[in-house]
């Protein structure tokens, strides 16, 4: 089963302020340069130089890497169920839950409803005992430790990532579901390099109203777009590239 993964770029792109709200702070102490040996205690200060490019970006590719090996789980979880294609019911229920759960992101982003946040305590349970292993992996002085810290990282509890794991369900297979968390997660990442490297400032400018509704009327939008084409109400044809559901096969 085909989904397109434009859709998926484009949700993770704009509902990337959340991801400046839940992450932000942490990417942002996790960019810093590394301890000074000299006195033998972690001092986290900010720096701007290449190693902090460096850091920020083996974060994010921790974190992409958890995506789609979460992906890849949900893929395969529908493939071994006999396939996705042959529970129609199924794929149905799914397709509408991706997009009821965009609608309650876009509504979350723009102030409207804060029923996310009991969405995202669903997963708390798993992240109660994936977050001990940050002590574990030790300060984020290294590139190593910093891809370590993104992939414990991209499993906190997280509504958007949620919605798009319902989506990689839909593709039907470990290896389209991981491409589709791929997708989403290269969708997120101009904001979070950009979270990593302008801090606070950035952060900010993201916590402004307008901006909120703006990006939050987007994945809005996506999601009624979605709910429409499942329920039969617009055509399939070019709503494929726009719409978070499964596309026909080629």
């Amino acid at each position: 089963m085909n989904i397109h993964p434009l859709p998926l770029f484009l949700v993770g792109l704009l509902g990337s302020v959340h991801c400046a709200g839940m992450c932000g702070g942490i990417v942002g102490a996790l960019s810093l340069a590394p301890p000074r040996a000299r006195t033998g205690v972690i001092t986290l200060h900010p720096t701007r130089s290449a190693g902090a490019g460096v850091h920020v970006a083996a974060y994010n590719g921790g974190r992409i890497a958890s995506y789609m090996t979460a992906g890849a789980l949900a893929g395969g979880l529908a493939q071994g169920a006999a396939t996705m294609t042959a529970l129609p019911a199924a794929q149905a229920a799914a397709c509408w839950l991706a997009n009821l759960m965009l609608v309650a992101l876009g509504l979350h982003l723009m102030g409207a409803w804060s029923g996310v946040a009991r969405i995202e305590r669903v997963g708390q349970l798993l992240w109660r005992h994936l977050r001990p292993g940050l002590a574990r992996i030790g300060p984020p002085d290294t590139p190593a430790r910093m891809f370590a810290a993104g992939a414990l990282w991209g499993w906190l509890p997280c509504a958007m990532v949620y919605s798009a794991l319902v989506t990689a369900m839909l593709s039907g297979s470990a290896g389209a579901g991981a491409l589709t968390m791929l997708a989403f997660g290269l969708g997120t990442l101009p904001m979070m390099l950009a979270l990593g490297l302008a801090g606070v400032r950035l952060r900010a400018w993201l916590r402004l109203l307008p901006v909120r509704i703006a990006c939050g009327a987007g994945v809005l939008a996506f999601g009624l777009l979605g709910l429409a084409r499942a329920a039969g109400g617009l055509p399939a044809s070019w709503l494929q590239v726009i719409c978070v559901a499964p596309g026909m096969a080629p």
